[in-house]
């Protein structure tokens, strides 16, 4: 989907999501003496956002964008190899894991923690309620096929919308992407455009047109685009666009059902966080990700024959 591999790391633990849960988890697999790779923006984390009052050996209130400074630094420490992009694709490979970064990095790992936190991906304008269903989707790998022929937006800043773009270049007739600024790699810009996708870079969504179903979006500056189809991918891949290829689908409210030990309904894939659910809080992501490298670490020690 995403091109040619610029090259391929061997990783005994990957771990997807540059938040609180994410580093912990990374420090801790450090700490125990695995190969790991902590793949995501920190930026991406909706601590930095916060303001956090009621933590555990923290005097408050503190900035969350400091608190994620201070956990990169801890990572750094533990000699953690990062990679500051976001992960488009996510397959099992006989008895490792595949993942592949927005730039064409390939990644093998023997266990995945998936802690990219909890997706919030509305935009909120006019229209957009209305018409889910009717033209209105968040997820264009589950309705891709409904717009064969049709033309269509994405709407989105990040990696999921360069994917969702390229997706939909293999149904739609024409496909626009509209980002108020460009927070992908240049290789999916470079391959957006090779695709035949209109790039509207600069300019905001504030209403989707329509009654019975999607006829357009109107801009801030007043411009209309005229489309059938409105695909809101904000941010990077979600949970369902990157473990659907493996088998593993959320609840009914989006989140990753996982047991005592932090791992999903599929061996080796651990998940920790704000998309195991509520309470969405720091304390509850940075125990999730600590049990959750744990349990990594002792799942392949196991596959390793007790080594």
């Amino acid at each position: 989907m995403i091109g040619s591999v610029d090259y391929v790391r061997r990783v005994d633990v990957a771990v997807i999501g540059c938040g609180p849960a994410g580093m912990q988890a990374a420090i801790t697999a450090a700490k125990r003496k695995m190969n790991v790779l902590l793949i995501g923006k920190p930026s991406g984390s909706s601590l930095r956002y916060a303001r956090i009052d009621d933590y555990f050996g923290v005097l408050g209130p503190i900035e969350g964008v400091k608190l994620l400074e201070i956990g990169l630094e801890q990572v750094k420490s533990k000699n953690v190899e990062m990679i500051e992009e976001d992960v488009l694709e996510l397959h099992r490979d006989g008895a490792v894991f595949k993942l592949k970064t927005e730039s064409g990095v390939e990644v093998l790992a023997d266990a995945v923690i998936l802690a990219m936190g909890a997706r919030r991906n509305k935009l909120n304008v006019k229209g957009e309620d209305r018409l889910i269903g009717r033209g209105v989707s968040y997820c264009a790998e589950c309705d891709c096929l409904f717009f064969k022929g049709l033309n269509v937006a994405v709407v989105g800043d990040g990696s999921a919308a360069a994917y969702a773009a390229l997706l939909m270049t293999n149904y739609a007739s024409k496909v626009s992407l509209i980002a108020r600024r460009i927070e992908f790699s240049n290789r999916l810009l470079e391959e957006l455009k090779n695709r035949g996708v209109v790039i509207v870079e600069g300019r905001r969504v504030v209403e989707i047109l329509g009654e019975q179903k999607v006829e357009g979006v109107l801009l801030d500056d007043g411009s209309v685009v005229n489309v059938q189809g409105v695909f809101i991918e904000l941010g990077s891949r979600g949970v369902l666009e990157l473990t659907s290829s493996i088998g593993l689908l959320p609840d009914s409210s989006g989140y990753l059902k996982v047991d005592r030990g932090q791992m999903t309904d599929v061996e080796g894939v651990f998940a920790c966080g704000d998309l195991c659910g509520p309470p969405l809080s720091l304390a509850k992501a940075v125990g999730e990700g600590y049990v959750a490298a744990v349990s990594a670490f002792e799942y392949i020690r196991f596959k390793r024959g007790g080594k």
